[in-house]
């Protein structure tokens, strides 16, 4: 647990500690929840503004975990091989599986601060959502799909891609790509039938249209999605591409070519 704790604690901190990573993981998500309260505010009814606001914080709360899980794992793991922290834990006895369980414990907290961040931009922008504890429970399982799913992909990406610059734009770049395709951007209603079928499977989109579906009203979700076939598919989805990221860190991570 030393080793774990160790390296979330570090990895929390230099996350912290970068202007750029800070700005975009946190800032950026909040700044657009606030854009779209104050520029789509005369479009949407009276009776439904508060729940749309807080379908668009939803949205863009998870926007900030693909960041954080896609753009900024992956550009730590390259900076750490690049740096020859890679080669100084391969020639000592530990085990990759310990090195990636702390950098998911401080990718965790620095979440955590993200997830409040635009919550709190949210409610203040006028956005509410229906929360009950049963209502919370299942929402903390879903942000955990799409957790897992981001941090997968992350983890795949800081495997293959070494160079720091590559990994940081290639996150960057499949997070933004699959969040305006699975509609993380837009509602699940206006996007184009092969895109609506994207995001019933993508784990992301599907752990969004649950949240909006569980939290805010079924309309606005577009669908319902807390059916027993969807949400199997959602969860085992996650959970195979973050065992995918986990096998290929733990083979390929700590290469020295």
């Amino acid at each position: 647990m030393g080793q774990v704790s160790s390296t979330g604690v570090r990895v929390l901190k230099e996350f912290l500690r970068q202007r750029a990573t800070v700005f975009w993981t946190i800032a950026w998500p909040s700044l657009w929840v606030f854009i779209s309260a104050v520029s789509f505010a005369s479009a949407i009814p009276e009776e439904i503004a508060a729940l749309a606001r807080g379908a668009f914080t939803i949205s863009m709360l998870l926007f900030a975990l693909m960041i954080a899980g896609m753009g900024n794992l992956p550009a730590s793991i390259a900076e750490d091989r690049e740096r020859g922290l890679m080669a100084k834990l391969k020639s000592m006895p530990l085990r990759p599986i310990n090195d990636l369980a702390g950098r998911i414990l401080g990718l965790v907290g620095f979440s955590i601060v993200a997830s409040i961040a635009v919550l709190a931009v949210g409610y203040a922008c006028g956005g509410r959502l229906n929360l009950t504890v049963a209502r919370a429970g299942a929402a903390m399982g879903f942000l955990s799909v799409a957790f897992l799913t981001s941090v997968g992909i992350g983890v795949t990406i800081g495997s293959l891609v070494k160079e720091v610059h590559g990994a940081t734009m290639t996150g960057i770049g499949i997070s933004v790509v699959t969040a305006a395709l699975g509609g993380i951007f837009a509602p699940y209603s206006a996007l184009p039938d092969f895109l609506k079928a994207f995001a019933r499977v993508y784990p992301v989109s599907s752990a969004n249209s649950s949240l909006i579906y569980i939290l805010c009203r079924e309309d606005l979700a577009g669908y319902n999605p807390i059916t027993a076939g969807q949400v199997a598919w959602t969860v085992l989805a996650s959970i195979v591409i973050f065992l995918v990221g986990v096998f290929l860190y733990s083979k390929l991570s700590w290469r020295s070519d």
